[in-house]
């Protein structure tokens, strides 16, 4: 789903997971605006991105609203939020997408499935192919590399105990947090 228009500046393109990896991640949910946390140098790495002509897409699974733990408004509000602390940054959001259903919902845009991207290829008119994803669990970077992105995980939110796990995924390339992830991707393409 779509919540705001993009501005096409270059074909450069970067698809972030939110919740522990923009924001502060709970178990929990977050389910409002003030439960809603920026990870300190998220904004800013998201504006260094955007500074440098970089596409920058948002992909999150909200379940809690099929769940009923939170409203549309609600998310609308936290984006609003996350948008406004990324502009004082000195930089933009080109697209926020989400999916609102719960895991027994069996949809097409809930990650790991790739909807969310293909969703992305659309509106921006181009293939995700080559783009980078940076999210902290697998379930993101199996939604970015069923399109061909390059995956990057963080450290924070979910993403140590990702590793924990064990990540059986190739060539993933593991950062301490967003503002790492950001000076890979503006190192690797200059």
């Amino acid at each position: 789903m779509v919540e705001k228009p993009f501005r096409n500046l270059m074909n450069k393109l970067v698809i972030l997971d939110r919740d522990g990896v923009i924001n502060e991640d709970s178990d929990n949910y977050i389910k409002s605006v003030d439960e809603w946390i920026p990870i300190p140098g998220s904004a800013e790495a998201i504006a260094q991105l955007s500074s440098a002509g970089y596409l920058v897409a948002v992909a999150t699974n909200q379940s809690g609203i099929a769940r009923n733990y939170f409203s549309l408004e609600t998310l609308k509000a936290m984006h609003n939020k996350m948008e406004a602390l990324v502009n004082a940054a000195g930089g933009h959001i080109d697209g926020i997408f989400f999916c609102p259903h719960g895991p027994d919902d069996r949809c097409q845009c809930r990650k790991p499935s790739p909807g969310l991207i293909t969703q992305i290829e659309k509106h921006f008119g181009q293939s995700a192919e080559g783009a980078f994803i940076v999210g902290d669990s697998k379930r993101d970077l199996e939604a970015g590399l069923a399109r061909g992105c390059t995956p990057i995980l963080v450290r924070t939110g979910k993403g140590e105990r990702t590793l924990a796990k064990g990540l059986d995924i190739e060539n993933v390339i593991i950062v301490d947090d967003l503002q790492a992830a950001a000076t890979y991707i503006l190192t690797a393409n200059q």
